[in-house]
């Protein structure tokens, strides 16, 4: 993993204890695997511990490996990672995606909040005066539209149900049948249905050719007047320049974590528009939220070890689904 990660990913109790559950523990590469000191110590590894910044475990890499039974990833997503290479040597695979999944329902719930509240617009207008009580927005009764019960938008939804707001919740997935939705606590509906009703719009699906533009020019279009687009998922869901013009007509705001591109170029609209917030990809465990994807990975690997269920683990038959 990147040297960055590596120090706030892997602190030093928990390399400690890594060490003490998988002996002998060679130390965290922050280079190529393809260096001659990280030869050797493929060589020898049975598991091997990934974060943000490991190459892919290409054939030549895994050549490197003959012993090498199980990837435990302490990140979210494995698809740049693993290649049909893992799979067909028969590789465990396991990934810290459902820790890293808290910051971001985290952060998209503050931005459902912040939203509901008009909190963007408000703070735009402060410099003019304080906005009179009787043009504030509250959250109370709002209607959330929820696109994909993974696993930040079950969180989402959970977070929202738990809420004394009285939030009504839509759902769209096409996995997931109305008795399913309704046990989330949300209403099953079609994507263009939950354009035309919802608030708020919050996505969170995988990232597939099927889902490129997701919310495209047609359904963004759809959202009511004042409605408000929120993007923890990944960028190229949204038709950012479809969103562009819907913002810059005032008719819709933003909350953006991620964009496409990313990041954004300089000048962009999105980054002056008053009704936008774009932030630079920070929904997922950043800083001190960073040790938790590490204490699970070492977790996983104790389990490994002592031949338990791993709790991550990633089967090849669910990754076209998965982020």
């Amino acid at each position: 993993m990147g040297a960055d990660a590596a120090a706030a990913v892997l602190p030093a109790e928990l390399r400690t204890r890594l060490g003490e559950c998988a002996e002998p523990f060679p130390g965290v590469f922050t280079g190529p695997l393809t260096t001659p000191e990280a030869r050797v110590a493929l060589g020898g590894a049975g598991i091997l511990l990934t974060g943000w910044g490991c190459p892919a475990l290409t054939e030549d890499v895994l050549g490197a490996a003959p012993r090498l039974w199980a990837v435990v990833h302490a990140a979210g997503s494995v698809k740049s990672l693993v290649t049909e290479a893992v799979w067909g040597r028969g590789i465990v695979v396991s990934s810290a995606a459902d820790v890293n999944a808290g910051p971001v329902a985290d952060f998209t719930l503050a931005a459902i909040v912040f939203a509901a509240k008009g909190a963007l617009p408000t703070a735009a207008a402060y410099a003019s005066g304080w906005p009179a009580f009787r043009d504030r927005q509250g959250a109370d009764s709002r209607t959330i539209g929820v696109i994909g019960a993974s696993r930040v938008g079950r969180r989402v939804m959970a977070g929202l149900r738990a809420s004394a707001a009285g939030f009504r919740i839509l759902l769209h997935d096409p996995y997931v049948s109305a008795a399913e939705a309704a046990a989330l606590g949300a209403e099953s509906v079609s994507a263009a249905d939950l354009c035309r009703s919802a608030d708020i719009v919050t996505v969170h699906a995988p990232e597939t050719p099927e889902t490129r533009h997701l919310l495209g020019a047609g359904q963004l279009a759809l959202i009511r007047d004042g409605g408000t687009v929120i993007n923890t998922a990944r960028g190229s869901l949204v038709d950012t320049e479809a969103l562009t013009r819907e913002c810059a007509a005032g008719r819709l705001g933003a909350f953006l974590d991620v964009t496409d591109p990313e990041p954004l170029p300089a000048g962009h609209r999105l980054l002056s528009l008053p009704n936008v917030l774009v932030t630079p990809h920070i929904a997922g465990a950043q800083g001190s939220e960073a040790r938790r994807l590490g204490a699970f990975a070492v977790e996983e690997v104790a389990r490994l070890v002592r031949g338990e269920p791993l709790l991550g683990q990633v089967v090849r038959d669910d990754l076209g689904r998965l982020a």
